[in-house]
């Protein structure tokens, strides 16, 4: 039976980025049960770093990994991850308040906003209606993120160092062992001395296997749809939109535009996909905020993302299971704090605290581990 000093279980995102990370220090086999790395919530995602964005556990490790991403190490992707690409978050007169608190908790948090005049708002997003925004912040710093390509660039990094990625396994077997853990994957049985729970939506489900409690992990459907912008228009430097109250976002997505109503329906774990009623909504909200006439949509999708009660992010140790390590409830921020988080991971497993500039960033193992459910009921 082979053995590793760690099994990671999912790769997705978290998967890959925490098994890179801790591929150097170790042996690594990362577990994926679909055909192909990353197919459900990471394939599905369109991402952008924004540093207003999420509570401020999510705020901070955003932060921590913004160097990551725009300065990657020598060798480790062969295209920028990531591009600029302003964000707008634009209010209604009735939003003014809720634009007023992302403004707030953002600045509180040491994001770069700026208030904007409605009249500019426009200039930058052409489409919005000159009747609907009466308010508007920006983020200047903020970018999108090549989801594709950081994904790939954590895997090829993990295989560059040595270790061992094996699709359509799926985890049938947990089991505790003399040294460490013992799993059944697809056709494989094979020993670690330390398991990291990063399935995603399924993390719950994994837990289970291995005897833990589950999180109360709440996976949650978000809807996009992608659809051709206005004939002779120039998108290119079209910012990202998002509502005040995050009831719709719209983006340039190479020539086209994408957008997702901001869905969050509750969903058991599954292959997501997107119901014509959100796709209505969608379609409904961008035409009451923008001129924009949507006659044919090119792409829907669906992905979950899965959130704890607190909605930051569970890293750390399970307090009843010395060895297995959640990596779960990244929700909708897990690739722009997948370097941070992976590197957090890993330290946690390897040394038991934090990488110091992420300590410095305020962050503590105490918000972000699994004991922090102890005192309320799992559910």
């Amino acid at each position: 039976m082979s053995r590793y000093d760690f099994a990671v279980i999912g790769a997705g995102i978290a998967g890959a980025s925490v098994s890179y990370e801790l591929q150097a220090r170790g042996s690594v086999l990362l577990l994926e049960r679909e055909p192909l790395p990353g197919h459900h919530t990471t394939g599905r995602s369109a991402a952008f770093l924004v540093e207003s964005y999420g509570n401020d556990v999510v705020r901070r490790l955003t932060r921590g990994g913004r160097h990551f991403l725009e300065k990657p190490p020598d060798g480790f992707a062969p295209h920028p991850l990531v591009h600029p690409r302003p964000v707008v978050w634009i209010a209604r007169d009735d939003q003014r308040k809720s634009l007023a608190a992302a403004l707030a908790g953002g600045r509180e948090s040491g994001a770069d906003l700026h208030e904007l005049d409605p009249v500019r708002a426009r200039e930058l997003c052409p489409a919005l209606r000159d009747d609907y925004v009466a308010g508007a912040v920006v983020e200047p710093n903020a970018m999108s993120i090549d989801v594709a390509g950081l994904l790939d660039a954590f895997l090829r990094g993990l295989r560059h160092r040595g270790g061992e990625i094996v699709t359509r396994a799926e985890v049938t077997r947990i089991a505790r062992a003399d040294d460490g853990w013992e799993i059944a994957a697809g056709e494989r049985s094979v020993r670690a001395g330390v398991v990291v729970n990063a399935a995603g939506a399924w993390c719950d489900a994994m837990g289970r296997l291995a005897g833990a409690r589950p999180l109360g992990l709440r996976p949650l459907r978000r809807t996009i749809i992608t659809f051709d912008p206005p004939p002779g228009s120039d998108i290119r430097t079209w910012p990202c939109v998002i509502d005040a109250d995050e009831q719709f976002y719209v983006k340039p997505e190479g020539a086209q535009l994408l957008a997702s109503p901001c869905d969050e329906t509750p969903s058991e774990p599954c292959d997501a996909v997107a119901e014509d009623l959100q796709v209505a909504l969608a379609v409904d909200r961008l035409q009451r905020a923008t001129s924009l006439e949507i006659e044919h949509i090119r792409r829907r999708w669906a992905g979950l993302r899965s959130f704890v009660d607190d909605r930051s992010p569970v890293i750390g140790v399970d307090p009843d299971l010395p060895g297995f390590y959640w990596l779960a409830g990244q929700g909708g921020f897990g690739i722009m704090t997948s370097p941070a988080a992976a590197r957090a991971a890993a330290a946690l497993i390897v040394d038991g605290s934090l990488p110091d500039d992420l300590s410095a960033r305020g962050l503590t193992p105490e918000q972000l581990s699994p004991a922090r459910f102890d005192r309320v009921a799992r559910h």
